[in-house]
């Protein structure tokens, strides 16, 4: 199901309009609001006022995992901690980052993760098991969309509980990551249980290195059920810039919200040909409180220009697992 069609359906001189829009925006608020930026703006020499196309943001200095993990969250926040909605580290405790975010970023996350949620088909019939563990603001966003949607969300409790959860309650969907969707089937045989035998019809992973699961194909055959993957790195702060769709022909990337660009390898230039694979570079288009410029993820893909069977005009990532 298409949440969004007037977005998610938009043609493309309207979408890329607006994405020049949101980006010339989203450069200045962080220009002018920002220390971090301001002075990541001024040593590379660039003005926000330098884009004027979509091309222009390769005049702009990048950002990867390991710079976002010396720089102080406070010198990249935009405003004072009192316009702050919410305060969360995201991530494990040995990968983890200060993410801050005002009301209309936590409108935004739960908006594009409803979106995620109703193109694997879930609804108010849907009955839920959340089983993250120290959830942070990414789950609590899963949990905001899924309430929205008027599914069912079931708290599993304690493990000794679970088996009688199961058993009760007709959950048709887990969401949580790869790690402990494995630990879960291993506590339900130990209690003498096989959780393939339960309804549970999806598995959504979030999964916080890569938007491939190397543990995919085994949940889906332990659990006979399908998988769906959320690329939710820390240094996002959310789940649901990329998504899944009916057809599973890649993932969509939330393109309102998100500015998509392929780098060649090691470089810091665009590729040139197109379908080629590189580096997957992402910068928010309406963050208020943390803008993230031209962030590389590490991840290698290439981008689908060629329109989805599912009806959505967002472009598509492929990864080498799906090529």
């Amino acid at each position: 199901m298409i949440a969004s069609p007037d977005i998610e359906q938009m043609d493309l001189a309207g979408l890329r309009k607006r994405q020049l829009e949101r980006l010339q925006s989203q450069l200045r608020w962080a220009q002018e609001k920002s220390r971090y930026y301001q002075q990541a703006f001024a040593q590379a020499g660039v003005s926000w006022q330098d884009l004027r196309t979509l091309e222009d943001l390769q005049r702009f200095p990048t950002l990867d995992a390991v710079t976002m993990r010396q720089i102080d969250a406070m010198d990249v926040l935009t405003l004072p901690l009192s316009q702050i909605l919410r305060c969360s580290y995201v991530g494990a405790e040995m990968h983890h980052v200060m993410k801050l975010y005002t009301a209309g970023d936590v409108a935004k996350n739960v908006e594009m993760m409803m979106r995620v949620l109703q193109a694997v088909g879930v609804n108010r019939t849907t009955i839920v098991a959340l089983p993250l563990r120290d959830m942070d603001s990414r789950g609590m966003d899963i949990q905001y969309a899924l309430e929205n949607l008027g599914a069912t969300v079931v708290e599993l409790g304690p493990q000794q509980l679970q088996q009688e959860i199961f058993e009760r309650i007709g959950i048709d969907m887990l969401v949580t990551t790869p790690q402990l969707v494995m630990q879960l089937i291993i506590q339900i045989q130990a209690a003498g249980r096989d959780l393939s035998d339960s309804v549970i019809q999806k598995v959504l992973c979030l999964n916080d290195t890569s938007i491939q699961n190397p543990m995919q194909r085994h949940i889906e055959n332990r659990l006979q059920a399908h998988v769906y993957n959320l690329y939710a790195p820390p240094e996002l702060g959310m789940a649901g810039m990329l998504y899944p769709c009916e057809s599973r022909q890649g993932q969509h990337i939330q393109e309102d919200y998100f500015y998509p660009e392929i780098l060649a390898f090691h470089s810091e230039k665009e590729v040139e040909t197109p379908g080629q694979m590189g580096e997957l570079v992402v910068t928010t288009l309406a963050a208020e409180a943390m803008p993230l410029i031209r962030y590389r993820t590490g991840q290698a893909v290439r981008l689908e220009e060629e329109p989805c069977t599912c009806g959505r005009t967002f472009r598509r990532i492929l990864t080498p697992m799906l090529m």
